[in-house]
């Protein structure tokens, strides 16, 4: 006779058995976070600062050189520069061997400065991203120290300067970088800030003529080509 087949094994056999391996739940890969970058600043050769001086720290602007000091620290002598902001009432002092490193400068010479003051003439550029981000970006461009970067936060920001869609941030933003902008312009022309701010007003009131002429010219040329068509 065919042998019969095994018979199953009881339930609490079945119950011994080894449960199948444990899979982990599929996870979706986190989105990479954005981060901000700062504005890139370039290489500054190594200058002589002596009392008097006036000097652009980045994050803090325009100062004056008090002159140079030797501090003891830990034992060792270190040589600093003695740097006051008027209008803050600050005083800060910046190692002679860190100031290239720390973007500690000389005013811009003519020819950057009047770079400077050329891009407030030209259209502004506004990235279509959210206003957080630019905010980051702006800021990171004024805290620079480059003239030409902060010229740049001026010229975006300028157009909707005073409009009513105008946040207050956005404001904010504009009147601080116009301020750091104006506080160079004024030491370098010997003047004051109002009349620095003045200047600059008058650079982008070229842009905004210049962006008028641009609509007239072409809202003609479109008026020019539907009479050729008619005719």
């Amino acid at each position: 006779m065919p042998a019969s087949p095994p018979p199953a094994p009881p339930p609490a056999a079945r119950a011994a058995m080894p449960p199948p391996p444990h899979r982990p739940p599929h996870r979706l890969a986190a989105a990479p976070a954005v981060v901000a970058t700062a504005a890139k600043v370039a290489p500054r050769p190594k200058e002589d600062f002596k009392a008097g001086d006036h000097v652009v720290y980045p994050t803090h602007g325009v100062g004056t050189v008090q002159g140079i000091e030797t501090v003891e620290a830990a034992g060792y002598s270190l040589q600093v520069i003695v740097v006051t902001f008027e209008e803050n009432r600050m005083t800060l002092r910046v190692p002679v061997n860190k100031a290239a490193s720390s973007g500690l400068r000389k005013l811009a010479a003519g020819a950057a400065m009047q770079a400077a003051l050329d891009t407030l003439k030209g259209r502004a550029r506004i990235k279509r991203t959210m206003w957080s981000r630019r905010a980051q970006e702006y800021e990171a461009k004024i805290n620079s120290g480059d003239p030409l970067q902060i010229a740049e936060v001026v010229r975006d920001l300028h157009r909707n300067a005073g409009q009513p869609d105008q946040s207050f941030s956005e404001r904010q933003i504009y009147e601080q970088a116009l301020d750091r902008l104006a506080a160079e312009v004024a030491a370098i022309d010997k003047t004051d800030k109002t009349k620095a701010i003045e200047k600059l007003l008058t650079y982008l009131g070229k842009a905004e003529k210049g962006e008028k002429g641009d609509k007239a010219a072409k809202a003609e040329a479109e008026a020019d080509a539907d009479a050729d068509s008619e005719d």
